[in-house]
């Protein structure tokens, strides 16, 4: 049975949203997986004693002794805290125990361990850490979202490459559709980086569309789309607050107003949907593409919802082989050149 290791000591909410959404997931294993909770045990095992019916899931915990604060500095947890919930997990899967990670911990801590540990496939400049975008047909990938805040025109045709190979094995799609981020449609466009990746990008194999402007991502305009973290990172944040806003603006329009809150009444499943959509918790986490196996990074906020969707994402990417397939197109040389 595939195992997936959470870390349960990760995230403003843990342990106990953590161990609460790697219930969820186990009650809905079906024999496809194992959660393995990590983290202290006296208190993950006290969050369990909350919940009925667990006797029978597949849940097991693995201690560990330290945790890393969200605002501690990245480079130093590893060396201060060799056995902190995030460390451990990520050893249990260099050490083939797990088949994958996820954790709602320090993004930074992750990221350093994951590279430390796992380390980068062969051939791969940089890792990039992706998310999903909704659009007027379905999702599209965002990557890279603050892994990587400076980039070279390698690391965006990787980008491109890592999350094509993602979209194409865990949505489905036979050919995506891969866009660069930036000010305008034409080639000529955007700083000196971005003029020669697209270059690249549009010499390489990949479905590449071109420029996209961030009023064509909504519309579906890619389903790749390619940016430095620094961009990438204000993008997704302001996504995560578009919904919302729009949601708050209308009650506090309406409210107070009979017909008003009469019609809201009516569309009020419609505004759900609408913010489901942009809800961050709906895709689980961002998957750290480009190391030597499967790591989810939530939301630092995640619920118990993100957390199970989480390790259900975690579970396709394993299933799916992803980090295989990304080795696999590299060693072909696709996205490989030297710069």
């Amino acid at each position: 049975m595939m195992r997936i290791a959470v870390d349960a000591m990760g995230g403003d909410k843990a342990p106990k949203e953590i161990v609460m959404g790697a219930i969820d997931a186990a009650r809905r294993s079906e024999g496809r997986y194992e959660v393995v909770l990590v983290g202290d045990t006296l208190l993950v095992e006290r969050e369990l004693q909350h919940h009925h019916f667990i006797k029978e899931l597949p849940i097991s915990i693995a201690h560990a002794s330290q945790t890393v604060a969200m605002d501690e500095a990245p480079a130093t947890t590893l060396r201060r805290k060799p056995d902190s919930s995030i460390a451990v997990a990520l050893k249990l899967h260099k050490e083939g125990k797990v088949d994958a990670v996820v954790s709602a911990g320090n993004t930074g801590a992750v990221m350093a361990s994951a590279l430390f540990l796992l380390q980068r496939i062969e051939g791969v400049k940089r890792p990039a850490i992706g998310s999903f975008l909704p659009h007027e047909s379905g999702v599209c990938l965002l990557l890279d979202v603050g892994s990587n805040v400076d980039c070279k025109p390698i690391h965006l045709l990787q980008f491109g490459m890592m999350g094509s190979i993602f979209m194409n094995h865990i949505i489905g799609l036979d050919s995506p559709r891969v866009g660069l981020l930036n000010i305008g449609e034409e080639a000529t466009k955007g700083t000196d980086i971005v003029q020669r990746a697209y270059q690249l990008l549009k010499k390489s194999s990949l479905n590449f569309m071109g420029n996209i402007e961030g009023r064509d991502i909504l519309k579906g305009g890619a389903d790749v789309v390619v940016c430095d973290g620094f961009n990438g990172n204000i993008l997704l944040k302001f996504g995560e607050s578009l919904a919302r806003m729009i949601s708050m603006t209308m009650k506090r329009t309406i409210r107070g107003n009979l017909p008003g809150a009469v019609g809201l009444y009516l569309i009020r499943p419609s505004l759900r949907k609408l913010y489901k959509l942009f809800d961050y918790q709906e895709y689980g986490g961002a998957p750290l593409l480009g190391v030597k196996g499967n790591c989810i990074i939530s939301h630092g906020s995640s619920s118990a919802r993100a957390i199970k969707n989480a390790v259900e994402e975690a579970w396709k990417m394993v299933k799916s082989r992803i980090a295989q397939h990304i080795e696999h197109q590299i060693k072909l040389g696709k996205g490989a050149t030297r710069e």
